[in-house]
Order: C-alpha cells, then structure tokens, then sequence
C-alpha cells in the first residue's frame, strides 16, 4: 500500500514537471511573439503618419484592429472547440500575427500598412483561444493561477524588449523599415519555438485528467454565472484607459518628457510581467483576495496617470502595469477553472470578444470625456473598475474550482 502511494505521488510529481516544461515553452514563444508585435505597435503610429495617414486614419486602423482581434475570437474560439484543433490554429494564426510585422517594412502607402496592422490582430485573433485553452491543460497540475501567471510574465518580457529593441533600432538607423524589419528575427524564433513546442507536447490535454466539476457551460449554451463573470470582465476592459489615451495626455501636458513616454510604457510592460507572477501564485492560493487586491490598485490609476506631475504619474503608471499583470494572470485562469475542458476554447473565445468591445466601447467613451471633463473621466476609469469586484465575488463564490 505504502509503495502505491509513493508511486502515485511520483507520478503526480511527473505530470507537473512536466506541466511545468509546457507552460515554459509556450511562454517563450509568447515572449517572441510579444517582442514582435509590441515592439511593431511602439511605432505604428508614427510609421502611419509618416506614409501620409490623417490622425483620424490612425485612431481608427489602431482601434478597428483591437476590435477585430477581439471580436472575432469568438468565431475561432468555437471553431476550435468543435474542431479540437488546437495545434493546427495555433500555427495558422500565428503565423498570420507574426509575419505581417516584418512585412509591414515592404509597405509603400499606408493604406498597405494599415491592411497589415489589421491582419497582424486578425492572427492574434485566429490562435488566442486555441493557445489559451492548452495553456488551460497544464493548470491541473500546477495551478491555473500560476499557469497563466507564468505565462503571462513571458508575455510582458516581451512586451518589454521589443519597444526597446525597436527604439535602438532607430537610433542606429533612424527608419522605421529597419525597426519594422529587424522583428523578423523574433518572429521566426516565436514560430520554431512553436514547432518544438508542438514536437514535444503533440496531445496536451493529456496533462488534465478530466473530472466531473460543476461547470459554466452546458450543452446547450452558457449559463447564468459565465454571463456574469463576462460582465465583470467587460466592467474591467471598458474603465480600463488604453495608452494611448494616456500617452497622449502626456505629450499633450507635459507632464512628462517625450523621452520618458515609451520607457513608462515598457516600466508598466515589466511591472505587469512581475505581478502576474505574484497574483497568479496568489490565485491559486487565496481565490478572490487576489481579484480583490489587483483590481483595487489598479482602479486608481488615472487620478495619478491625468491629475499629476512626474512623480504622480510615475505611480499611476506601475498601477497600471498591475492592472494589466492582474488581467493577464487572473481573468483566464480562474475561468479555466469554471468550464470542461473540451468547451475551453469556446468560453474563452466569447469571454475576448466581450471584453475587446468593451474596451473599445470605454476606450471611446473616455476620449470623449477627456475632451469635457478630465475629472469625469477618472470617475467613469474608477467606478467601473470598482463595480466589478462584488460581481466576480458573486460568481467565485459559487465556483467548484477555488
């Protein structure tokens, strides 16, 4: 009896280490990614002004594509779940994603860039879901929290150095095309990673033994508590200012130097990486204290991003970078936990596309406001935020998982 469960806790031993190697390799193929496409959208901006593009044409190719890298993963979300094939849109949106960067070198009109920034989110879009719900696999055995959370400090590593991988880029050669360019590296590195990643863990979903749970998914549709953890979710993404906003806001009062916009911004890509580490583990370990802890810092940036000089805004920045660890670490791991894993792919498909309307929705709603009342803004950004914390507690505490 004694050797069966000292066998039995090697083997469980086994399966997290080996949950374990998975998470990491698909960890750094999100941080080659990041590094690709984060480090392209630093420079978007100007690369379309510079082609001859209006700022209304900017605002829209910028906005129009988050909507659409959203919006439609709630196709490929339940492709994927009818389907099951994981690894096939994996590689299919990727592929997509990645390789319209170094492309976007070759444009000559900025009406060709901008039908690449939209079909660099339209990859994302395509393997978001399929990568999340094997990314989900690897939770039985180390936790979802911590799965995610891991995964998503690979991810804001990346997000980190390609911003500044792209500005040295420029200093040595001051053009965008080489900055656009010299991505092409990172991106065949995400998709051979891809491959060996696929090489070694051909059937992930053998990581997760499955069991009967209480679930939010039936076969017949969504239920009751999905819709509302989508609400709270979409309360998140709509007070939730996008950088732009906020770079804008910089540049337009000074309040900080021009040098300092893309440096904040990858400081928020560094603190974001850091606190999924810490709230993904915290996930695991405490449930909702987590959600409460992350959510609330991060509800009270914009009076410190808006309101501030430097200093102030320096804080409002870190906070943001929570909010955006907390976001990446808490929100898919604890619905992970909520429905089987054979509807995974669909759920959280649904789940982006809620949140990216709403994101755009309340992206749209705060630019708006911050031409009328910058005070106003900040209590929209707030009490958003805010109203979503007794509506995830609702719903965590009717959850099996946690």
């Amino acid at each position: 009896m004694e050797e069966e469960k000292a066998g039995s806790g090697a083997g469980k031993k086994t399966m997290a280490q080996l949950a374990l190697r998975f998470v990491i390799l698909i960890g750094i193929v999100s941080l080659f990614a990041d590094l690709t496409y984060e480090g392209a959208r630093s420079i978007n901006g100007a690369f379309l002004a510079g082609l001859g593009a209006s700022s209304a044409v900017v605002g829209f190719v910028a906005g129009f594509g988050e909507l659409i890298g959203y919006s439609l993963r709630s196709v490929s979300g339940f492709v994927t779940a009818k389907t099951r094939r994981y690894w096939l849109l994996a590689f299919m949106g990727y592929a997509i994603n990645l390789l319209a960067v170094p492309a976007l070198a070759l444009a000559g009109t900025w009406q060709v860039a901008a039908v690449l920034m939209i079909a660099e989110r339209t990859g994302k879009s395509m393997r978001k879901p399929s990568v999340d719900t094997l990314l989900s696999f690897s939770g039985k055995g180390i936790g979802q929290g911590w799965a995610f959370g891991l995964h998503e400090a690979f991810d804001q590593l990346g997000a980190t150095i390609g911003p500044l991988a792209v500005a040295g880029m420029l200093l040595l050669k001051n053009d965008y095309r080489d900055g656009y360019a010299v991505l092409l590296l990172s991106a065949l590195l995400a998709l051979v990673s891809l491959v060996v990643a696929r090489w070694l863990f051909p059937r992930p979903q053998d990581l997760e033994k499955e069991e009967p749970v209480r679930t939010t998914l039936a076969s017949k549709g969504f239920q009751r508590p999905y819709w509302l953890y989508v609400s709270a979710g979409a309360l998140i993404a709509a007070g939730f200012a996008d950088f732009s906003l906020i770079a804008f806001h910089f540049g337009r009062t000074a309040s900080v130097s021009v040098q300092w916009i893309p440096l904040l911004y990858a400081i928020a890509m560094a603190v974001a990486g850091l606190s999924a580490l810490i709230f993904g583990r915290f996930l695991d370990r405490l449930g909702f204290i987590a959600f409460l802890i992350a959510f609330l810092l991060s509800a009270l940036f914009s009076p410190f991003v808006f309101l501030g000089s430097f200093p102030f805004a320096f804080i409002g920045m870190v906070l943001w970078g929570i909010g955006m660890g907390g976001q990446g670490s808490l929100l898919k791991a604890k619905l992970a936990g909520m429905v089987a894993g054979d509807q995974r792919s669909a759920a959280f498909g649904v789940f982006d596309a809620g949140f990216g309307i709403a994101w755009f929705a309340g992206s749209a709603i705060m630019g708006l406001l911050y031409a009328i009342s910058i005070p106003a803004l900040i209590l929209f950004s707030v009490l958003l935020q805010l109203a979503a914390l007794p509506v995830f507690l609702s719903v965590l505490r009717s959850s099996a998982r946690y």
